[in-house]
C-alpha cells in the first residue's frame, strides 16, 4: 500500500510541462514527453496515493486497474513489478495513458478535498520506463490449442482480444480494411496525442507472440462473412462505431463541409509519409469545428498545424462548469470545462451556438454559416432561438459530433447478424451474437465509448471465446456486455 502520509508531504499535483506552443505547432510530435528521465518526479506524485481503504479509482476504471498497487511500486522504485501489476489488467497502458480521459482520477479519494493523484501520468510513465528498460517482452504461449480465431477490426478492442487469445494458445488472425493495423489509434488520433511508434512497438510484441495481421482486407468485400466463419472456429467483430453523426440542415452537401473522420485520417496518412491526392487542408482557411469533444479538439490541433487562418469551435450546449456540480457528486465522472493541449494552442470556443444553415456560392462552395443562439425549451430540448441568427464567414467546416454506430450492411446481409434499435450489433451479456461462433466487442456492440471500455470489453470477450473453444477459461473478464435481447 502507498505511503499513508504521502499526500500530506506532497500536496501539489504536478504534471510534465508541455512543449512551448510556438515550437510544437511546427511539428507533429507529442505535445510533451511523458517519460521523465528523473523518475523522482513521478515517484513523488505516486506517493500522493493515500491509504484510503476503499480505492474508488477501481470503480472509475472499467479495466479494474490496480492503481494503488502500482503507485506504491513506483514510489518504491520497483518499476519491473509496477509494469507487471499494470499489465495484469491493461494490455495497452501506452495508449490509455495518452488518450484516455482518466475517469479514475475523478474517483480518486484524495480528490474530495485536494487535487487528485496524477494516475494517468504515473501509468504512462510506468509503461514508457518499462519499454526503455527492456521489461516488455513477448509472452509466447506454452502450447497451441489448434483452435483458430478471426478478429475483424484492429482498434483497441480487437487488439486486446487478439493478444489475450494468442497468449491462451489459439491461432489468431486480425483483419483490418485500412492499409495499416491500429484502427482509430492509427488514423483517427493525431500524432501529437499518440505517436504511431507506440502502436508499432506493441504490434512487434504481438507478432512475436504469434498474432497474425492482415491489413488491407475488408471483410464483406474481399472475403465474405460466411467464408470467414467457415475458415475459423470463432469470429470476433470489433469494427468500432464508424458512422459519423450528421447535421441534417440546408447546405450540408456543399464543398467545404466535411466530417472530422474524413479530415483527420488524411492528415495522419500524410504525417506517416503517404500521398493523399485531393487532401482536405485547413491551410490559410477560416475553419469552424462543430462539436466540442475530443475529436473536435483533434481537429483544432490538426488545423493549426496545417496553418489555418482561424479556428472556431461551436458547441450547441452551455459552457460546462469549472468545478464539480452538485448534480454530479464524487466519485462520478463530472462534465467540466476542460482546456486540452489543442485548445491551449489557439482558436476560439463558442457555446450555445446552434448551426442553422450552411451557405454556399453559385459554384456550390461553402462561404458562410448561419448560427443562432441555443434556447432550452421547457421539456429540456434545445432549439435555435428565433431572431438570434448571425452569419459567420467560413472556408472549411469539420463536423465532429460523434458517431451513431457500426457499419452493419455486409454482416447483416451475409451472416444474418441482428441489429438493435440503436443500430448496434446485437449481443448477449457474454458478447455472443445471434450467429453461432460470432462475438461482438467494443464500440460495434456498445456504441461510441472510451478506449478503456474497448480494452476491457476486448479482454472480456477473449475470456468468453476461450471458454467457447475450450469449455473453460482462466482469462480475466473485467466487464460484461450491455445486455441486448435477441430474438429466439
Amino acid at each position: 500500500m502507498a505511503d499513508p502520509r504521502g499526500f500530506l508531504k506532497a500536496r501539489e499535483r504536478e504534471l510534465p510541462a508541455y512543449r512551448p506552443v510556438e515550437v510544437r505547432l511546427l511539428d507533429w510530435r507529442e505535445v510533451h514527453d511523458h517519460r521523465v528521465e528523473d523518475s523522482a518526479f513521478v515517484k513523488v506524485q505516486a506517493s500522493r496515493c493515500m491509504d484510503c481503504g476503499i480505492p474508488f479509482c477501481h470503480q472509475g476504471c472499467p479495466l479494474g486497474n490496480l492503481i494503488p498497487d502500482w503507485n506504491d511500486l513506483v514510489r518504491r522504485d520497483e518499476w519491473e513489478d509496477a509494469i507487471e501489476r499494470l499489465h495484469a489488467t491493461n494490455n495497452f497502458p501506452e495508449f490509455t495513458g495518452r488518450v484516455c480521459p482518466a475517469p479514475c482520477e475523478s474517483s480518486c479519494v484524495l480528490g474530495i478535498n485536494q487535487p487528485a493523484v496524477t494516475i494517468k501520468n504515473v501509468e504512462v510513465s510506468i509503461i514508457d520506463e518499462a519499454f526503455a528498460r527492456g521489461y516488455v517482452v513477448p509472452k509466447i504461449p506454452q502450447r497451441l490449442t489448434g483452435k483458430t480465431v478471426a478478429v475483424v477490426g484492429s482498434g483497441p478492442a480487437g487488439l486486446a482480444a487478439a493478444q489475450q487469445l494468442t497468449r491462451a494458445g489459439h491461432t489468431v488472425a486480425v483483419y483490418e480494411r485500412d492499409d495499416a493495423i491500429g484502427g482509430l489509434l492509427r488514423y483517427g488520433i493525431p500524432d501529437f496525442k499518440l505517436e504511431k511508434s507506440h502502436i508499432d512497438r506493441r504490434l512487434a510484441q504481438m507478432k512475436a507472440e504469434g498474432t497474425r495481421f492482415r491489413a488491407g482486407v475488408e471483410i464483406g468485400v474481399d472475403l465474405t462473412w460466411e467464408e470467414l466463419r467457415a475458415r475459423f472456429d470463432a469470429v470476433i467483430v470489433a469494427t468500432g462505431a464508424t458512422i459519423p453523426r450528421g447535421l441534417p440542415i440546408p447546405g450540408n452537401d456543399l464543398a467545404g463541409v466535411h466530417f472530422a473522420m474524413e479530415f483527420l485520417p488524411q492528415a495522419n496518412a500524410v504525417v506517416a509519409g503517404k500521398e493523399v491526392p485531393g487532401q482536405i487542408l485547413a491551410t490559410d482557411k477560416h475553419v469552424i469545428v462543430i462539436g466540442g469533444g475530443d475529436t473536435g479538439s483533434d481537429c483544432i490541433g490538426t488545423s493549426l498545424r496545417q496553418g489555418a487562418a482561424s479556428v472556431t469551435t461551436l458547441a450547441i450546449g452551455k459552457r460546462p462548469p469549472l468545478q464539480r456540480p452538485a448534480s454530479q457528486p464524487w466519485p462520478t465522472d463530472p462534465l467540466l470545462f476542460e482546456v486540452s493541449s489543442s485548445h491551449a494552442e489557439g482558436g476560439e470556443r463558442d457555446y450555445l451556438a446552434s448551426t442553422v444553415e450552411f451557405i454556399g456560392n453559385a459554384e456550390g462552395q461553402l462561404v458562410a454559416l448561419k448560427v443562432a443562439t441555443t434556447e432550452y425549451l421547457p421539456d429540456g430540448r434545445r432549439a435555435p432561438a428565433v431572431g438570434t441568427e448571425r452569419i459567420i464567414p467560413v472556408d472549411l467546416v469539420l463536423i465532429a459530433m460523434g458517431f451513431t454506430g457500426p457499419e452493419t450492411g455486409s454482416i447483416v446481409a451475409q451472416a444474418g447478424s441482428e441489429v438493435t434499435s440503436r443500430g448496434l450489433l446485437a449481443r448477449r451479456e457474454d458478447f455472443s451474437s445471434s450467429v453461432p461462433g460470432v462475438f461482438v466487442t467494443g464500440d460495434a456492440g456498445r456504441g461510441q465509448s472510451l478506449i478503456v471500455w474497448a480494452i476491457a470489453e476486448g479482454r472480456a470477450t477473449a475470456a468468453t471465446v476461450d471458454a467457447y473453444l475450450q469449455g473453460s477459461t482462466e482469462l480475466p473478464a473485467p466487464v460484461t456486455a450491455t445486455t441486448v435481447a435477441l430474438r429466439p
